[in-house]
Formats: C-alpha cells, structure tokens, sequence
C-alpha cells in the first residue's frame, strides 16, 4: 500500500474568485517531471549536527501506514525516519535498494516470479532480533491472505504472493508470487518487525500511540500528545549511514499558523504553494524558494454509496457543471510555476504515460448538467432554486477538515456556487482535522470531500481507490464506486510486467474511471517550498524521496 492522503490544500490564497467560466489554464510553464530542487551538497560540505522542524497537518493517531488510519503523507514521512524504507525513489521516480537494509533484491525467476531479498546482517530492530524472513511474513499475512480483521487500506501486490520463506540463510528472504506482480518494489516499504504485527490486535491498534519497535537512523526522543509535537533524535544503535542532524523535529500546526511559525523562524520550511503565501514568503530574510514537479493531485472525492451522489448521473452532472479550468487559474494565480487541469487518475500531466481520457466529462457544460437532472427528475420549484424529487431537496454536504487551506475554502465555495446553478444545494462542513480520515472518509461519512493523493509513482498503488470494495474492506475507495470492468482492468494492469501493454491497461481503466464519475479530479497542485537558506539536500525531489540521512546543514 503506497497511497498517502493529506487532508488539505497546502498554502492558501485571497478570497474570492471568478464569477464566470473561464477556459484558461495556468500559463505559467510546469516544471520537468524529474526535476528537483532540493539544494544538493555533499556531506564534506555540511555540519554535523543541528535540528531540523517540519509541521505536520494533523497529529498522527496511527503510526501503523497499512493500517486503514494510518494511510497520510505525513505518516509515511514519520515512520521512515524509524522503520525500514527497503528502497528510495529517484527523481525520475525509479525504485532503488537502500544499502542499510538490502545488500540485493532481485527477481530470480519469473515462472513463478521470484524475488530474493538478500538483507544486511548488521540490520537489527531495536528489541535486538535481526531483520529476516519472519518480518516480511507477517506483512505478508496482515495485509495479503484477505483477513477480514486487518483493517488495511491496500492489499494489492501482497494478495499475489504465494509463500515468504527463509532464503540460502537467515539474512536472506524468498518472496514468490502466484501472479507476476509489476510494482514489486514497493512492497515490503515500509517494513514493520513482527514481533509488534503478527495479531490483528497489534496490526489495529498497537501502533495508536507510538512506535513500540523501530529499526531506523532515528528513534522516539519524545512524543507530546498534549503538545502535539514529536521529537526524532539519531538512534546509537543505527548501524548505516550516520544522520547529519541531531533531531528532527514534527510540530502540529494549521497552514496559516505555519506560515506565520516559518516567518517567525520557528520552523524550517513551509508550504508556499498559492499566491498570497508565495508573495510574502519569496522575499522573506534567509529564505530560498524551492519549485518542481511531484505526483500531487487535487481531487474531490464523491460518496456513491448513499445519498443523491449514488445515481451515477447525479455525480456525472457535478462533472458537468464545475468549471474545472477556473479552479486551476484560481489555484495558479500568483504562482512561478504552472497549474495544469488533470486529466488522467494514474499519471501527472509531465509524467510519461500521461494521456488525458476525461472525455466529454472533463468539460464544463451547463446546458447539459441541466438536461440531465431534468431527466433524473430533479425539478426546479416555479423554474428557480433548489431542485427537488418526490419531496426531497438536492442537497449535498461537503465536508473539510478544519486544516483545509484558505484555498481549499475557496475551491470548495466556488464549487458550491457552480452547483448552486444548476439547482444543487451545498452544505459546506467543517470537521476536526484529526478525525477527518478515520471518522468520515473511511466511514463515507460525507457527500463530498476535497483533498489530495501523493506519491503515487507506483500506478498499482492506486488500484485501492477504484477497486471494488470487499466484505468490510473499502479499502481507499472512499466513496466506494467502482464497477467489475474497472477491477478487471486494473487487476490486469498490475499483473502485467510489459510496460507498453501495462501503460494501455492502465489508460483503458481511466476512461472507465470518468465515466463512472468516480471523483471531480481537478489540478496537478504545484510544489513550492519556502525552505532556510542552508538546508541542504531537503526541498523538493521531482518523483523521487528525501533522505533524511544525508539533510544537513551548511558549514
């Protein structure tokens, strides 16, 4: 499982907006999809030491990323300071074995596809048992064999293995596969000790309040419930590279307090990635603004399981009568870097493999979101307001968490104002930042909600949002649509290991997913870090990931 979900719009921006269509994109140029901007320095050319603090968005309430919860960018960031991280991601996106942790890992055979994990022996979890076999079972087993009481947000790659078993000896792992799996790389990443994830006690629930086995560069110094701020400090026992900071540092804090906390020098980087925060941030002492290009998407998720939003043409008519474009130049407005519509569910529109296959469904057409509604029987009283059907009112609740941006605020009362048109009423609902994954997304406790996918440069990482739900499990299909030639389709494209054939699977699936109206997808969101002056090898790292054992600071 490789989805990252953050529950809000980074950065934020004035009020307001156009009142009209408007059919212009950003004009601003979008950045390559391999470039990065992150300040490269060699070690010899930074301190040894220093404390690096970041903000998270919420406070973390599952520390376990394959659990159902736990399934947040900022979870991923946390937990790979201390667990296992078996490979890294270039810019370009390509997977690479982290030495620490893996001497090798290669496929062996491919009928049936065989992958042999040849692990570091000086790899040890912090209880002093050696990284083996057993740990990359028990993950197998949580998130893989279809256990209904792991409650797990992706099981796709680990339902295809056939055994996990001990290799030539105890520092090597045999992984084979009843179906070729393509994206086998990230599997096993993070990887979590079974000692602590073997029952699905410990999968659920025994990660809730922190970290009780890590085997990281880092370890636990402290963990502020109260203050909702958790200290990361270079663990002795780490046998790798050694971190060039003394702690990393996560405080919990809203956007708006960020930014004014990054101004008043108590964190080092911020999100700058909307206009009006771009402007103060570009000129601010000792700060170096940082742009490129990542797998960010904007989307608004609908609910199709209840509600007005469960009759496909209801969700087809919010496709219709959102001006998607003038979302994109309120999101771009201000911005050094472009704002591109999306119109693709698996690739960024710089990412090869990028096609748009929106359709008619990516187009703002009035007249015809009308005709529809019309013909579903949602009526007008006297010709004009909220439309209504045998006695009930077309309303909508459009939930936010309380951390959504100013942008996010805006993007979402335009949108209501687009529906207002058409006769759809919108409740717009704030809701605890904290709760919003556990208590309303996973529980499709909403009609619509807006936020963000991450990472995603594996495509089979977002097979969990379009997948049929099974038993319980919805998996990460939030609002729960999908259909069988959906999951065909995906099911095929992740087991096939031909990258041309692969690519037209995963192309076939998106038009699927826009016709089924599956989400509102709207921008590929920009990458704008405010960062101090002299942070080294931090920013932004294209399609890749930041290690954190090489961030320093300059001499």
């Amino acid at each position: 499982m490789c989805i990252a979900l953050a529950a809000l719009l980074a950065g934020c921006t004035s009020s307001g907006g156009p009142n009209e269509p408007d059919d212009r994109d950003s004009r601003a140029a979008v950045p390559a999809y391999d470039r990065t901007d992150v300040n490269a320095r060699p070690r010899s050319a930074l301190r040894d030491g220093g404390t690096l603090t970041l903000s998270m968005v919420q406070w973390l309430t599952q520390f376990n990323y394959f659990q159902l919860d736990g399934a947040l960018d900022d979870a991923l960031t946390v937990v790979g300071l201390f667990e296992p991280r078996l490979f890294l991601r270039d810019a370009k996106g390509v997977p690479h074995p982290v030495p620490d942790y893996l001497t090798s890992a290669k496929v062996t055979s491919t009928a049936p596809q065989t992958v042999v994990y040849r692990l570091n022996p000086k790899a040890r979890w912090s209880d002093g048992t050696a990284l083996g076999w057993q740990d990359f079972a028990a993950q197998w087993r949580a998130l893989g064999r279809g256990d209904q009481r792991y409650q797990i947000a992706d099981p796709s790659g680990y339902e295809d293995i056939a055994s996990v078993t001990e290799g030539a000896d105890a520092h090597e792992v045999k992984v084979t596969f009843k179906t070729p799996f393509a994206d086998w790389q990230r599997l096993f990443t993070p990887l979590y000790p079974a000692a602590a994830f073997s029952t699905p006690e410990q999968f659920n629930d025994g990660w809730r309040t922190g970290l009780p086995v890590t085997a990281g560069p880092f370890k636990v110094g402290s963990l502020d419930t109260t203050g909702k701020t958790l200290t990361a400090v270079r663990d002795p026992k780490w046998w790798g590279t050694r971190p060039l900071l003394d702690q990393v540092v996560f405080r919990t804090l809203d956007p708006t307090t960020a930014v004014q906390a990054y101004l008043n020098g108590e964190i080092s980087a911020v999100n700058a990635a909307s206009g009006d925060v771009y402007d103060r941030l570009k000129g601010a002492s000792g700060t170096d603004i940082r742009t490129g290009s990542a797998w960010d998407e904007v989307l608004v998720s609908f609910n199709g399981a209840s509600g007005p939003l469960a009759d496909p043409q209801v969700r087809r008519v919010v496709l219709r009568a959102v001006d998607r474009n003038a979302l994109a130049t309120v999101a771009g407005e201000g911005l050094p870097i472009g704002v591109p519509l999306l119109g693709n569910h698996f690739f960024m529109t710089n990412q090869p493999g990028y096609s748009d296959n929106s359709g008619t469904l990516g187009r703002y057409d009035l007249k015809e979101a009308e005709r529809i509604l019309d013909a579903r029987g949602w009526h007008r009283k006297n010709g004009s307001g909220t439309r209504a059907k045998d006695g009930q009112e077309l309303k909508l609740r459009f939930v936010l968490s309380q951390s959504t941006t100013r942008l996010g605020l805006d993007l979402s009362q335009l949108i209501q104002q687009m529906l207002s048109r058409v006769g759809i009423a919108v409740e717009i609902q704030k809701v605890p930042a904290d709760d919003y994954l556990s208590k309303y997304l996973n529980r499709g406790n909403f009609d619509m909600a807006i936020f963000r996918f991450i990472g995603q440069t594996y495509p089979s990482s977002l097979y969990s949002i379009y997948r049929q739900p099974s038993g319980n499990q919805a998996y990460e299909n939030y609002g729960r649509i999908s259909s069988p030639g959906i999951d065909a389709l995906l099911r095929e494209a992740v087991h096939t290991l031909d990258p041309v054939r692969r690519a037209g699977l995963y192309r076939q699936a998106d038009a699927e997913i826009w016709a089924a109206a599956h989400d509102l997808l709207l921008y590929q969101r920009p990458q704008i870090l405010a960062v101090r002056e002299g942070l080294a090898n931090y920013g932004v790292p294209g399609l890749g990931d930041i290690d954190f054992t090489q961030v320093g600071w300059a001499r």
